[in-house]
């Protein structure tokens, strides 16, 4: 992965992402087979520390602060692909995760957290 060296390159690069009022994007971390790992937020630096250093790495809304990935757990996410949504309002990561995603030692943030639907078949 390059890195971006100026500030130019950097504004560039990052045009087409929309940070909400509150300096953060949703980031969607998907393994590289499909399965959603996690949601968390990035602010621009975060952003950019993911795309220099190919790490998952986010910004902690709970702490005010920037993180990454494994970094006290271990359970390192390397980012694969980077791409934002049509309305440049989401991040989308693939990502190979090793151990689990979840800061409770789940594989997921999403297992065994099914809300019950009421209407079933599309109607």
């Amino acid at each position: 992965m390059g890195s971006v060296s100026t500030a130019r390159e950097q504004d560039d690069l990052l045009e087409a992402v929309r940070f909400g009022p509150d300096g953060l994007v949703p980031a969607i971390a998907q393994s590289v087979s499909g399965d959603v790992l996690m949601l968390a937020w990035m602010d621009r630096a975060a952003l950019l520390a993911t795309l220099n250093s190919g790490r998952g790495t986010y910004f902690s809304r709970s702490r005010g602060k920037q993180w990454t990935k494994g970094e006290t757990s271990g359970n390192v996410q390397l980012v694969r692909r980077v791409r934002y949504d049509c309305d440049g309002d989401a991040i989308l990561l693939t990502v190979e995760q090793t151990g689990p995603a979840c800061h409770t030692g789940t594989a997921t943030c999403f297992d065994d957290r099914d809300l019950p639907l009421s209407v079933r078949d599309g109607a």
